[in-house]
């Protein structure tokens, strides 16, 4: 039997739900966005049918593409929030500016600079989600926050682009994302979710000028451990949509 998108997409949501009742959360702070990355428009509308609203994607030139392509079937003003999740190039910054309603892969002040200039000129804001490695993974893209706790120099550096990202026109604060190790035990995982919580906790009483409370983490492998650990946004493909292509 063939599992249809609505079927997978309720099966998601309930599993948030039980995970936030776990953490004593209100699974309505949890939004769920519907990774679409390498996916058709069509397969976008389907998901949009079934009732979803935040989509992301890996690529800025994907999203430019497709968005117009979605827009053309369900018009313009449809609701969704196009969410921009993946590492961003510079030379990419004004597609990414031009196109994403939120930023998930803020890790470097170039980007930031960059992505400030084109949202001047186009007197346009874009939320931003700072991207901190707190696994210590080389994989891994964003701020170095793997020893955060201990380490004042590296607290310090982080503060200084937070507090220069937040003064840059056009960049709107939002919090932080992660990512935790692709194959790990449920220890290692609540513990890269619950640090980044911490990371983000202590950012709010360091720069109580801006919001830096959402959370970005977890996918379909680890998304319930996140929710667990205070995620307000998990970016879950292939558990909804089946198989990527």
């Amino acid at each position: 039997m063939t599992i249809s998108i609505s079927d997978r997409l309720a099966e998601v949501r309930q599993r948030i739900i039980d995970a936030a009742a776990r953490a004593g959360r209100d699974p309505d702070d949890v939004t769920l966005v519907v990774v679409t990355k390498t996916w058709p428009a069509e397969v976008v509308v389907a998901a949009y049918e079934a009732g979803a609203r935040h989509f992301g994607e890996n690529r800025a030139e994907e999203l430019a593409g497709k968005r117009p392509d979605v827009e053309a079937v369900l018009g313009p003003g449809n609701g969704i929030t196009w969410h921009l999740i993946g590492d961003l190039q510079s030379r990419k910054t004004t597609v990414a500016a031009d196109h994403a309603d939120q930023f998930h892969a803020l890790d470097r002040m170039k980007i930031a600079r960059r992505l400030s200039q084109r949202l001047e000129e186009t007197d346009k804001n874009l939320p931003v989600f700072l991207e901190v490695n707190i696994s210590g993974e080389l994989s891994k893209a964003g701020f170095d926050c793997r020893q955060w706790e201990d380490d004042e120099g590296q607290r310090n550096e982080f503060l200084e682009a937070a507090s220069s990202i937040q003064q840059l026109p056009g960049l709107v604060p939002t919090g932080l994302m992660t990512m935790a190790p692709w194959t790990a035990d449920e220890s290692i995982l609540r513990d890269v979710f619950r640090r980044t919580s911490q990371l983000s906790t202590w950012l709010n009483e360091s720069l109580p000028t801006a919001s830096w409370s959402s959370l970005s983490m977890g996918m379909t492998d680890d998304f319930e451990i996140a929710v667990e650990e205070g995620a307000t946004h998990v970016r879950i493909g292939r558990a909804i949509l089946g198989p990527r292509r």
